[in-house]
């Protein structure tokens, strides 16, 4: 089983596909460690990287490929990252988590020790960032969440509760009536299909 969870920074990626994972008995992989790791070794913040990234198509590109090649080669993950639900068209499941802004800021806050308006400011303009470069180097649509299976607010619930309602909603999804669901039109990876 190949599942994607994708969403803005702050909406519970990481804790949530951690915990897919494991219910699952599935890897959990995460583009986000990949870039921060990527952004670390070359002595950037997460914020600058994105922001280098806007001059420098290679970062994103090497990335993107290599989470493109996991989403085409196992299925057995669950496969974490802003772009995971395009970079793997045939995946079982995509999910899409957001929070509102003040929500996400305040998460990000809590965990990096900074506070919520230098972690709303850092978030904001990493979107706009991100939004950016989708569009340039992919066009893609950030905001269309119309190839995702399932769309929720994490704000909503706590992170248990949102694991409990995706684990239930991946197991009960019936994938003998998805003809088509896969079809992502007119999106171009740089040299790798989608």
């Amino acid at each position: 089983m190949l599942l994607t969870v994708s969403g803005p920074a702050g909406s519970g990626k990481s804790t949530t596909a951690a915990g897919l994972a494991e219910a699952l008995d599935l890897e959990h992989i995460s583009g986000g460690d990949i870039f921060r790791d990527l952004a670390a070794e070359r002595g950037y913040s997460p914020v600058e990287f994105n922001e280098l990234a806007e001059e420098d198509e290679h970062i994103d590109n090497d990335l993107d490929r290599r989470l493109y090649e996991i989403a085409r080669d196992r299925d057995d993950v669950v496969l974490e990252s802003r772009l995971a639900g395009w970079l793997a068209p045939d995946a079982d499941f995509r999910l899409w988590l957001d929070a509102p802004i003040d929500v996400r800021a305040a998460r990000i806050a809590d965990r990096e020790g900074k506070s919520v308006e230098q972690a709303r400011e850092e978030t904001l303009r990493r979107e706009r960032s991100e939004r950016k470069r989708y569009d340039e180097y992919y066009d893609i649509p950030i905001d269309d969440l119309s190839i995702y299976d399932l769309v929720v607010n994490t704000a909503r619930w706590t992170a248990p509760d949102v694991l409990a309602i995706l684990t239930t909603a991946v197991e009960r999804y019936d994938t003998a009536d998805d003809e088509g669901r896969h079809a992502i039109e007119g999106v171009e990876l740089d040299g790798f299909e989608s």
